[in-house]
């Protein structure tokens, strides 16, 4: 090489050099801010578990609740939640009253040794009011439960009431929200929450009563973040119940109860399809729904509340969606605890890719339940 080139190199070499040393100060500070970040998470996590093992000491009785929020998270998260802390501190079920709504005492069988309805104390009227107002002051509108208010502190109160106790510990809701945020968010991986949870089967007996088909199919779509109301969404999701209802009865699990923002979708005037909504009652429903999927040959619903319950009933679910921005961590810890536990199949579908390729217009089902193209 020429001292001319070399020299150009030499040059060049310098330059590049020197041009990266303002940039290293900027690495470093943000390498120290993630850690810092990391650190804080941690250190949170920390604080969380040293609450929940004071909680867990003594004898006395622990009310695992109110829950006020959403039936997906309660059946997915908190149940399993509450699972793993009888586990993880030695806690016997017996000491845990469960707080939560709509007869749903089945789903705490073997984590709560006693049960307490909202309902029983607080009408359906009531209960939307003030849960609308807690989630407006205290959550941003969310639904969530990330500390206790006011309307937390008159349902335990009732509770314990109810059941005349007096000293007894509280493990609120917001211990499972502070601890799996990170996760929601993205900002921890998936075995945060497969540390902090157990999932096992549930098994409820068919109800009586009720007038149910031989063989059916449950289904249960509202409105939501994941399947908003249009006209287009109406349409697709008519002719998808139709399909269903073609190879098997439909029973649909509509309540006429509006205790949150949800709306049913409504498909009583298709062939082949009824409706329980007349043996509910704000106590029973959810406990009622709940068994009329255990008993059913499929589910399919918007994806959220029951839909992550039927495949831990045994039930193959298909959850349908419009909108998947706010459910991708939750279907992606749903799918991978269904494959560790055993549970029945579960399925999703874009009902806006559907549309789009027509497929619900054109696709026959030779399946009681609808797969989704592959």
């Amino acid at each position: 090489m020429d001292p001319i080139s070399a020299a150009r190199n030499l040059a060049a070499k310098a330059w590049r050099r020197g041009s990266a040393l303002p940039k290293r100060p900027v690495r470093a500070a943000r390498r120290g801010r993630r850690l810092r970040e990391q650190f804080g998470t941690l250190r949170e996590e920390w604080r969380i578990e040293r609450e929940l093992a004071r909680l867990a000491q003594g004898r006395h009785p622990i009310i695992a609740g109110p829950w006020l929020s959403e039936v997906g998270f309660e059946v997915l998260y908190w149940i399993p939640f509450l699972r793993w802390l009888e586990d993880r501190y030695r806690i016997d079920p017996e000491r845990v009253i469960a707080v939560s709504r709509g007869g749903v005492g089945d789903w705490y069988r073997g984590v709560a040794g006693r049960y307490v309805d909202i309902f029983d104390h607080v009408d359906p009227d009531t209960f939307t009011a003030r849960n609308t107002e807690r989630r407006a002051t205290g959550e941003s509108g969310g639904q969530k439960q990330t500390k206790s208010g006011a309307f937390d502190d008159e349902v335990l109160a009732a509770a314990r009431r109810t059941l005349n106790i007096g000293e007894a510990a509280v493990c609120h809701p917001s211990f499972m929200y502070r601890l799996f945020n990170p996760f929601w968010f993205g900002n921890r991986a998936l075995d945060l929450v497969m540390s902090h949870t157990r999932h096992v089967p549930l098994t409820l007996e068919r109800p009586a009563g009720l007038g149910l088909p031989e063989r059916y199919v449950a289904a249960k779509f509202y409105t939501g973040a994941a399947l908003p109301d249009t006209p287009a969404h109406r349409h697709a999701l008519r002719e998808l119940v139709g399909i269903v209802s073609r190879r098997l009865p439909v029973v649909l699990l509509d309540t006429g109860m509006a205790t949150d923002e949800h709306e049913d979708y409504l498909f009583r005037d298709v062939p082949n399809v009824c409706s329980i909504k007349r043996h509910l009652t704000p106590s029973t429903n959810l406990g009622v729904q709940s068994a009329v999927v255990a008993g059913a040959e499929g589910f399919i619903g918007t994806c959220g509340s029951l839909a992550w319950l039927a495949p831990m009933l045994g039930v193959d679910s298909i959850a349908v969606y419009a909108d998947e921005r706010f459910l991708v961590s939750h279907i992606f810890f749903a799918t991978h605890v269904y494959r560790q536990t055993n549970a029945a199949r579960f399925d999703t579908l874009d009902l806006s890719a559907a549309v789009q390729l027509d497929f619900v217009a054109r696709q026959e089902m030779s399946a009681p339940v609808p797969r989704p193209v592959a």
